[in-house]
């Protein structure tokens, strides 16, 4: 009996340990909401702060409730932005497209800048 209670309190403590990770991984995600709303004022995103650390459980559920659907669109928007950020950012270090190269070193070929060995080789590259 004894070492069924012990594997009864080992899943409790999981039970409760995963809770509580959860909990916190909403009320993380409440503050960062209640951050990057720029629509709602200090003093609104004070007396969110103060329940929050009051009464925790209670103001989660309700701000979830409240304000779910805007938390939502706001991480949409934020990772929107965050997406064409990346994408120009890859745009800027990868520079031109292999047609571009190819054409440039085309441009070069037809003026006798280079030879046709020396295309050949640029057009290889741009297209690996």
């Amino acid at each position: 009996m004894d070492v069924l209670e012990g594997i009864w309190d080992f899943v409790w403590f999981f039970f409760w340990t995963f809770a509580f990770i959860a909990y916190l991984m909403v009320l993380f995600s409440i503050i960062g909401d209640l951050f990057r709303d720029h629509e709602l004022g200090g003093f609104a995103k004070a007396v969110w702060l103060l329940f929050l650390l009051f009464l925790p459980f209670i103001t989660a559920l309700v701000y979830v409730i409240a304000r779910g659907q805007g938390m939502s669109e706001r991480q949409i928007k934020m990772m929107q932005r965050q997406q064409e950020y990346e994408t120009q950012r890859i745009r800027s270090i990868a520079g031109a497209s292999s047609a571009d190269e190819i054409s440039k070193a085309a441009s070069l070929y037809q003026s006798g800048a280079i030879t046709a060995e020396e295309y050949e080789s640029l057009k290889e590259k741009a297209l690996h």
